[in-house]
């Protein structure tokens, strides 16, 4: 299932892998040793958090489309 929160890809050299963060999901993040397995990564510690916050009570954000950082 396709997500529709934004997702930030990036190079870590520090962990030497591409990092995927999700700003909209506190503490979202995961990885992957390509883009495409970061982003696939990613979408699915998505769906993870977002069963966990329901499970524990807690309020899921709606998808907010492209944010703005200046």
């Amino acid at each position: 299932m396709a997500s529709k929160y934004e997702i930030i890809i990036f190079w870590s050299d520090e962990d030497n892998a591409f990092v995927a963060e999700v700003p909209e999901l506190p503490g979202c993040m995961a990885d992957g040793q390509t883009y495409q397995e970061a982003l696939s990564n990613a979408q699915q510690i998505i769906q993870e958090w977002i069963t966990t916050a329901k499970g524990l009570g807690r309020t899921v954000p709606q998808p907010r489309g492209r944010l703005a950082y200046a």
